[in-house]
Formats: C-alpha cells, sequence, structure tokens
C-alpha cells in the first residue's frame, strides 16, 4: 500500500502558515515532529489525528484538510502538548484558531453541538466577563432548537427539545448544579476591549 507523497508548495503554505502562526501566538515552523505530544493526546487514539499531524497539515498547506480536521473540534484543549512540547507549541490555540477561521468561511462544523457550545460560551463570556449559567443553557439551547428547525424536525419536535431543555434546567436549579444570579466582572470594559480588538483582527 503506498502512501501519499506531501510535497512543499511555498504559494499555497507560507499564507496558511503565516495566518495561523500570526492569529494563534504559535511558532509552527519550531515543530520537528518529536510527536512527544501525539503520546500523551487524550483524544488523538480516538480522532486519529494527534497534534504533530495537524501541524503537518498545515505547514504543507493543506488548508481544507486542517479546517476540517476533527481534532480542531475534539480538542479539549488540556494544553498536555504544550507542556510536553520541547519548544512549548500551544496546539490548543492552534485548534481554537482553526475553528475561528472555519467559522469565516463559513465551512460547517463536523460537531455542531461542540461549535454551538463554543459560541455560546464566548458570547456569555463577552457580556460579563464570565460566564453567567442561565445566558449560557439559553444561548446554547437556542442553537439545538435552531439546528431541529434546519433538519427539518416539526414544530412538535422544537416544542419537545425546549420542554425537555427547561425541564433539565429546572431541575439543575433545584439541585443548585446551575445558578440564577448575576455575577460580573471586575473591570468589565477591559474584557469588552479584548473581544473587540480579537473581533477587529478576525475580520483583516
Amino acid at each position: 500500500m503506498s502512501s501519499r507523497v506531501l510535497q512543499f508548495r511555498p504559494e499555497t503554505s507560507l499564507p496558511l502558515i503565516q495566518e495561523v502562526m500570526e492569529r494563534s501566538g504559535q511558532n509552527l515552523l519550531a515543530c520537528y515532529q518529536c510527536r512527544r505530544c501525539a503520546a500523551g493526546c487524550p483524544v488523538g487514539e480516538e480522532t486519529g489525528v494527534t497534534p504533530d499531524r495537524l501541524i503537518r497539515m498545515i505547514i504543507f498547506g493543506e488548508r481544507e484538510e486542517a479546517l476540517n480536521n476533527i481534532l480542531v473540534w475534539k480538542c479539549v484543549a488540556c494544553y498536555t502538548c504544550g507542556v510536553r512540547c520541547p519548544n512549548n507549541i500551544q496546539t490548543a490555540r492552534i485548534t481554537e484558531t482553526l475553528k475561528q477561521m472555519a467559522k469565516r468561511d463559513h465551512i460547517e462544523p463536523l460537531l455542531p453541538k461542540v461549535a454551538a457550545f463554543h459560541d455560546a460560551f464566548l458570547k456569555s463570556t463577552s457580556h460579563f466577563g464570565r460566564v453567567n449559567e442561565i445566558e449560557f443553557m439559553g444561548l446554547y439551547s437556542m442553537h439545538e432548537v435552531r439546528n431541529e428547525i434546519k433538519q427539518g424536525g416539526g414544530w412538535k419536535a422544537v416544542a419537545d427539545k425546549i420542554k425537555t431543555k427547561a425541564k433539565l434546567g429546572i431541575s439543575m436549579i433545584k439541585k443548585k448544579r446551575m445558578h440564577i444570579r448575576l455575577e460580573k466582572t471586575r473591570k468589565l470594559h477591559e474584557i469588552k476591549r479584548l473581544f473587540n480588538k480579537a473581533r477587529d483582527k478576525a475580520g483583516n
């Protein structure tokens, strides 16, 4: 069985490398494929792709493969890869960057629920500087309802989804697993400024 020959083409590779490095703050060119990150990745076996392989995709300019990679959506951001890496490359920051790039390019996420969770978390954090549990779960549930509608589920299916989520929310509040109180971080304007800066940078 022959394996595909990889070829480095500067015209396709360099723009992708530069974009990912600039957005993630990680020096991908310092990776020499020692695979220490692969040995510690908790989802590498499940996804079939390890951090070193993802970096190699980017180095070789495989934009489509990198943006449509299951590791991007299953990475749990445990930062084990960065701790093990002799050059301190944090792959979690690379997967976060690829998520944002995929969203900008209107690429459908491989795991819609993970994408919905991610969006809801960031939106709630941008409002209060920390996650407000009621708002966060409400935003996440609305994503699921919207997906139900997109997939052609009837109004009964949508109503059942809302009812199920409402019951779960009430149960969690009663058991003190979700809290109603609203808490804001100090100097919220600084958090908002960081979000605005990141948004402006992503638009460039």
